[in-house]
């Protein structure tokens, strides 16, 4: 073991040596890329061929009891969870900004496989969820370690997270322009344009990746017939007004959805209440088995029969409003079956769930538009195709995003006007109903996420007990001023003295000028008390609770120099503004730099 950690510390200086920050950074990118393109590749090869056992008909697709293949998948994560992994894991993006935020981008090393095996088990049995989420987690948790690996610093083991979510993205989707501005976008990385060719590097690198083991198939066969006509204006901004609304639906119907599963103590509970609800709904509305690739691209080539599948209602199709009620059905059950699917245990993605429902949607307005009997005709193919983007750019809030991936998967350049319209006037309806997205509620409400604003990601970024000074004498109540000027004045340097009880819960404040008129009056000594001068701060800085912002503004609104900072109710020490100033000076550096 020394031999080994001795060959790896010559490498080390070697590098250190012979290659620059700039071209390390570089190679790191590639590796990054390779490894997100392998890892991308990976979960779809296995995911796919657990599929491909049940659409042959070797276990039970020919015996037309599919739905029930969601609940056998979600009880084997179970087992999974309950023997090997002892814990469900959290969601790819909030954990990786939180990690971004508050852990110097550092990542469990089980984040790296525990997404490989339960993701296609989730998927692969017909999980109404995508499996871009558990990719991205996973590229994301090999390069953080990576980065520990090498001993390199916090910001570029941030960067190396957002290229491998790149690279996820764009080995996936074969989309390097819009995985380079989700990193952008979602991750909130303030990129100046020689940074950007790393990302560049790995995005390109992961999609080669792809193409070397998937060849050169496209996720959606289509191209566009129609192109976009400036009548159609209208019917693009109210498709974008559908799509801002339906995402304000997805994005709280998940969290009510979750809300009701947490109120299930047992893991067992939930599993059995959330796969009878999805056995129940995938019973009635076949598309949702799955991440509904299939669903889209019959949706995009007009065939409306296969991509609603056997259905109770199969002998009234004849009727468009009936196919229209259907598909507006799918619309509002995806999100309740993907939340579903998570609830019950199951590991997935939301980004391929928005698409099938923005989808659905976006057909759904094609169709009553064309058959209102008002006489007009738009393109259903081109609905389908924009109706993704706008909900996308609403659950996401990631307009450019969603305009660049639906143009890359799809070859759509041609309507990216509509793309633009709709895709803007969803993100600003979504913007204006919700501050928050699913990947951000808690973590916003924490003042745990990195954002646009520098200001607010530096403070973030800060940690609290960087600027806690605990050097200060304690004072109790019931000591005299005889006592308080010996222990306490004479034995320090600092003019302010925190005040606790017996059991160190905090009371207040002494300031050396409030006790200075009185330190020579002999006569006070064992008359008076710590009690009598002792005053409450004009703020208090409680541990568990106050983000970095709250504690600059508590200093701004106080005019404080030294606030005391309480953790688990007990007197824990004190921030001094001037240490503040100074920590947020070299993050700011070390941020901006």
């Amino acid at each position: 073991m020394p031999t080994k950690a001795n060959f790896f510390r010559r490498i080390l200086i070697w590098r250190y040596k012979h290659i620059s920050e700039k071209n390390f950074l570089f190679l790191l990118s590639l590796i990054v890329g390779l490894l997100a393109g392998l890892i991308s590749v990976f979960v779809k090869n296995i995911t796919f061929a657990i599929e491909a056992v049940f659409e042959k008909g070797i276990i039970l697709s020919e015996n037309s009891i599919y739905f029930i293949l969601p609940i056998i998948g979600l009880f084997l994560v179970y087992l999974f969870v309950k023997y090997i992994s002892k814990k469900y894991g959290d969601h790819a993006i909030p954990t990786i900004l939180y990690s971004l935020s508050k852990k110097d981008g550092i990542l469990n090393k089980k984040s790296i496989y525990f997404p490989l095996i339960t993701a296609p088990l989730t998927v692969g049995f017909g999980g109404s969820v995508g499996l871009l989420g558990p990719a991205i987690l996973s590229a994301s948790a090999a390069s953080s370690n990576l980065g520990r690996l090498l001993h390199i610093d916090r910001k570029t083991r941030s960067l190396l997270i957002a290229y491998a979510a790149s690279g996820a993205i764009a080995s996936i989707f074969k989309s390097p322009i819009a995985a380079i501005i989700f990193a952008v976008e979602v991750f909130s990385l303030d990129l100046t344009f020689a940074s950007l060719l790393p990302l560049l590097i790995a995005s390109v690198s992961s999609v080669i990746t792809s193409y070397f083991f998937l060849g050169d198939s496209v996720l959606f066969d289509f191209h566009v017939t129609d192109k976009f006509a400036i009548k159609d204006t209208l019917f693009y901004i109210t498709l974008g007004i559908g799509t801002g609304f339906a995402s304000i639906y997805f994005t709280k119907i998940y969290f009510a959805i979750t809300s009701f599963f947490n109120r299930f103590k047992s893991a067992r509970k939930k599993l059995i209440v959330g796969g009878i609800a999805i056995g129940v709904m995938l019973f009635f509305i076949p598309p949702l088995y799955g991440e509904g690739f299939g669903f889209i691209n019959n949706l995009m080539l007009g065939n409306d029969i296969d991509a609603l599948g056997n259905t109770p209602l199969n002998e009234y199709l004849d009727n468009i409003w009936i196919v229209i009620a259907l598909l507006f059905g799918i619309t509002i059950f995806k999100a309740i079956a993907m939340t579903t699917t998570f609830a019950a245990g199951g590991t997935g993605g939301i980004i391929i769930p928005s698409l099938v429902m923005g989808s659905a949607l976006g057909n759904v307005v094609a169709k009553v538009i064309n058959n209102c009997g008002l006489g007009f005709n738009v393109s259903e193919a081109n609905f389908t195709l924009v109706g993704m983007a706008g909900l996308i750019a609403g659950v996401l809030h990631a307009p450019l995003t969603a305009i660049f991936l639906i143009a890359e998967i799809t070859g759509g350049y041609q309507l990216f006007v509509p793309l633009m319209i709709t895709a803007s006037m969803s993100f600003i309806i979504n913007k204006n109903g919700l501050d928050h997205t699913i990947y951000t509620k808690e973590l916003l409400e924490k003042g745990t996420i990195l954002t646009q604003n520098k200001d607010k990601n530096v403070l973030t970024l800060m940690k609290l007990d960087s600027v806690i000074e605990q050097n200060f004498v304690q004072l109790h109540p019931e000591m005299s001023l005889g006592d308080m000027l010996k222990n306490g004045v004479a034995k320090s340097n600092r003019n302010l003295f925190p005040v606790t009880d017996i059991d160190n819960n905090f009371m207040g404040i002494i300031l050396l000028d409030n006790i200075r008129s009185v330190m020579f009056d002999q006569s006070l000594y064992n008359s008076t008390t710590v009690e009598t001068f002792m005053q409450k701060p004009p703020e208090v800085i409680y541990y568990e609770e106050d983000s970095m912002e709250k504690v600059m503004a508590k200093f701004q609104q106080s005019g404080a120099w030294n606030l005391p900072v309480i953790r688990n109710k007990k007197y824990y020490g004190f921030v001094s503004k001037s240490k503040l100033l100074t920590a947020y000076r070299r993050e700011l550096i070390n941020f901006t730099s």
